[in-house]
C-alpha cells in the first residue's frame, strides 16, 4: 500500500479532507456503491486516497528489501500479489543480471504480476498459498514477502542457499480488530500472527531470527466507501464479508463516521529477517 519509501506518515496517500458529510440515506446509498463497485484485483491502495490513511512502519520495508535485492544474485518473493510493490523497488536496482522469480495464487492478480514484473526479467509462477515452492533446493540468496497470507518457514529454508535470508514485514496479531469488533461484536484476539509463533517456526525449519521488530499503526477511515472497499479487499479482517449482511452495522459506521469525522483501528505490523546458516 502506498508508494515506496515516502514519509514515514502514512501508507495509503493522503488526500484532501473529507469534504462533507453523509446525512441522507441517499448519500449512505452513493457511498456503500462506491466502495462496492472498485475492482479488488492487486494491492494498489492508491483508490483510498482522500478517503483513508495509514500510518507506515518506521523500518521502511521496500527501501530495505532494496538495499538487499541491489546484493542479491537470485530472488524469490513470495505471494507478490499484483507485483507492483516488487516493481517499485526493482525499478530502483540495476536488475539486469539478477535472476527473479515471484509466486501468487490469485489468478487475477497473477495477470498484473506478469504485467508489472516481466519487463525486469522476473518468472511468476502460479501456486497456491500453501502449497511447495517449485524450485529445487538451495536456490535463492534472498526470499521476500510483504504480508504473505502464510508463511511456509520450512519450504522457504530450503530454497534459501546456505547464507541467504528471508526478509518479511507481517501482519501482526490483532490488526484492524477495532474495526473487526465494530462490526462483528467482540473478537477473541489469535495468537496465529504472533511475533513468537513467527520465531519458533523460523528457529524449528533451521533459521536463525537476526531482526525483529514490530509496531502498532494508527488507520483512520474518513467515509463509509472506504470501510466497504477495504473489507471487499482485505477478506480476513471480516470473513464472509457483503453488505447485505453487515448493512445494518454499515449504517452505524456511517452514523460514527458523520459524528466524529472518522472511524480509527491500527494495524499490527513486524518485520522478520531470518538468515540459512552454512550448516544447513
Amino acid at each position: 500500500m502506498g508508494p515506496v519509501d515516502g514519509s514515514t506518515q502514512s501508507h495509503w496517500r493522503v488526500g484532501p479532507e473529507h469534504n462533507g458529510r453523509m446525512s441522507t440515506d441517499a448519500r449512505f446509498e452513493q457511498l456503500i456503491a462506491e466502495g462496492n463497485s472498485e475492482p479488488t484485483e492487486g494491492w494498489d491502495f492508491s483508490w483510498f486516497d482522500g478517503r483513508a490513511t495509514e500510518e507506515r512502519p518506521s523500518w521502511r520495508y521496500s527501501r530495505e528489501l532494496r538495499n538487499r535485492i541491489a546484493r542479491s544474485n537470485a530472488i524469490f518473493d513470495v505471494q507478490t500479489g499484483g507485483g507492483e510493490r516488487l516493481a517499485e523497488v526493482l525499478s530502483e536496482v540495476d536488475a539486469g543480471s539478477l535472476r527473479i522469480a515471484a509466486s501468487e495464487s490469485w489468478i487475477p492478480n497473477i495477470a498484473l504480476a506478469q504485467h508489472n514484473l516481466t519487463r525486469y526479467g522476473a518468472s511468476i509462477v502460479e501456486i497456491p498459498d500453501d502449497a511447495d515452492f517449485p524450485f529445487p533446493d538451495n536456490t535463492f540468496d534472498l526470499v521476500s514477502s510483504r504480508h504473505p497470507t502464510i508463511t511456509l518457514w520450512k519450504e522457504i529454508a530450503r530454497v534459501l542457499e546456505p547464507g541467504g535470508t528471508y526478509f518479511s514485514q507481517q501482519v501482526g496479531a490483532g490488526t484492524n480488530r477495532e474495526l473487526a469488533d465494530f462490526m462483528m461484536g467482540s473478537q477473541p484476539i489469535s495468537e496465529v500472527r504472533s511475533t513468537q509463533r513467527a520465531v519458533d517456526a523460523a528457529t524449528s525449519a533451521g533459521l536463525q531470527v537476526i531482526d525483529l521488530k514490530e509496531e502498532s499503526l494508527s488507520i483512520e477511515f474518513y467515509d463509509v466507501a472506504a470501510v466497504v472497499y477495504f473489507l471487499r479487499k482485505v477478506i480476513w479482517t471480516v470473513p464472509n464479508f457483503s453488505i447485505e449482511s453487515y448493512k445494518v452495522r454499515l449504517k452505524e459506521m456511517n452514523e460514527h463516521i458523520e459524528s466524529v469525522g472518522s472511524f480509527q483501528s491500527h494495524s499490527e505490523r513486524f518485520l522478520i529477517e531470518a538468515f540459512k546458516p552454512a550448516s544447513n
